[in-house]
């Protein structure tokens, strides 16, 4: 059985920690592809390399000089080099992007030298081959992934690569530019080389035992989550939970590979498996809750608006027309309400409440801000009754004002919206009422 293994930039964040994740690649003979992301905080107060290259390309774009970002870069790998022995050299490496930041600046070439600096370290370290992710992994024009290239390329590399280094976060174009993924999107790349080599499992090593229950900021000591299924985990991880990339699942789920998100810090835990489907029961009702602050909702009232086939649609464009994402969209008879980050909708409100007045005609818009959305998520709900009502309970003996409810299809999940101020203390309630205390 092969293994895929992605490391965080946590778990590869000085020489130290790259020791460890050559400890566990070396533990198990069918880990044979290594996906390492770029070196992340040591400590408190630590500059990611990530974002010391963002402001480097920040610097260069302006024409400004960026040498004491980008001295900060090559010390962090000079001294990653020195800690773990290598004779490695990464000076001609760090002329290049120097030089690329000076005559032509782009931005996502500037962000991905720090996992593809990461790979040539793990590569030299582990004596295993590299192979640049600009050569197998494709975006197109707009800068979306290219999965049928990709695929058709990345396997027939790996096919002949029986163990490799592929740094994450970024590709190339048609255009031979690099492009990135979203942030975290080395997560993506395990999955896509998981995918590509039809592993028998993806192990994602970060700085904790799995994926907890809640943010343990605001619940004490939740417990890790044993096993979730990846509708839950992107219900979960679309709300906040940020463990793995919520669009690393999809190259996994549709080859059927599961993900077990493991720590490099205690290797000898379990963690999470998260899997298609399950016959293993939760230990609670609901596998974990989650959410975020700062949304606007928008109600739309009008009477019979049911008997007006497009009226959803218009109200829809309206926003589409100006930009604005829409998150959530609960109704009931008379009324349409539409739920957006706030921080986008208030950038264009007057805009947007003029064209919903003139496409619908609506008797009365009531916008409210300072939302918080919490997602309550788990496959037990579909076979508990009273699984709602005891959220609405626990948040009542709180004395917490529901704003509003939305229920998916699917019974996997309950949208609560509530003030931002009583985010965490909801958050808590309903923890508790389910796990106790």
């Amino acid at each position: 059985m092969k293994k895929v293994v992605k490391f965080g930039g946590t778990s590869l964040a000085d020489a130290a920690q790259i020791k460890k994740a050559g400890d566990i690649i070396r533990a198990d003979e069918s880990r044979v592809y290594v996906v390492p992301s770029a070196p992340g905080k040591r400590f408190d107060g630590d500059i990611k390399v990530t974002d010391l290259l963002y402001r480097c390309y920040d610097l260069a774009a302006e024409g400004r000089a960026f040498s004491d970002p980008f001295r900060a870069v090559e010390e962090r790998y000079r001294g990653i080099l020195q800690g773990l022995g290598l004779s490695l050299s990464l000076e001609e490496e760090f002329q290049k992007i120097e030089s690329c930041l000076r005559s032509a600046p782009e931005r996502d070439y500037a962000a991905s030298r720090g996992e593809y600096l990461n790979g040539l370290v793990l590569s030299s370290y582990l004596g295993c081959p590299f192979l640049d992710a600009a050569e197998v992994i494709f975006f197109d024009g707009d800068g979306n992934f290219d999965a049928e290239r990709t695929g058709a390329a990345l396997g027939a590399r790996l096919e002949e690569m029986p163990r490799a280094v592929i740094p994450g976060f970024y590709g190339s174009d048609a255009g031979g530019r690099v492009r990135t993924f979203s942030r975290g999107g080395s997560d993506i790349t395990g999955s896509i080389v998981a995918g590509a080599c039809h592993a028998g499992v993806y192990e994602n090593w970060t700085d904790v035992s799995g994926l907890l229950m809640a943010d343990p900021h605001i619940v004490n000591d939740p417990p890790v989550i044993r096993s979730i299924t990846y509708k839950e985990l992107r219900e979960l991880a679309y709300m906040g939970a940020s463990v793995l990339h919520e669009d690393a699942v999809f190259p996994v789920k549709k080859a059927g590979i599961p993900i077990n998100i493991r720590n490099t810090n205690q290797p000898s835990d379990p963690g999470t498996w998260i899997v298609e489907n399950t016959a293993r029961r939760p230990p609670f009702t609901i596998t974990g809750i989650t959410g975020k602050r700062d949304f606007c909702s928008i109600m739309i009232a009008k009477d019979l608006m049911h008997s007006e086939p497009d009226f959803y649609r218009k109200v829809v464009h309206c926003f589409e027309e100006n930009g604005v994402p829409l998150e959530h969209l609960p109704s009931g008879i008379d009324t349409m309400t539409v739920v957006v980050p706030e921080a986008k909708f208030v950038e264009r409100e007057q805009r947007v409440l003029r064209h919903i007045a003139r496409q619908v005609r609506p008797e009365s818009i009531e916008v409210e801000p300072g939302l918080a959305l919490i997602a309550v998520v788990g496959r037990g709900m579909r076979a508990q009754s009273g699984t709602a009502a005891k959220i609405f309970s626990a948040l009542a003996e709180a004395r917490i004002n529901v704003r509003m409810i939305d229920q998916g299809a699917s019974e996997l999940n309950v949208i609560v919206g509530v003030l931002n101020e009583d985010f965490e203390r909801a958050i808590r309630s309903i923890y508790y009422a389910f796990v106790g205390k």
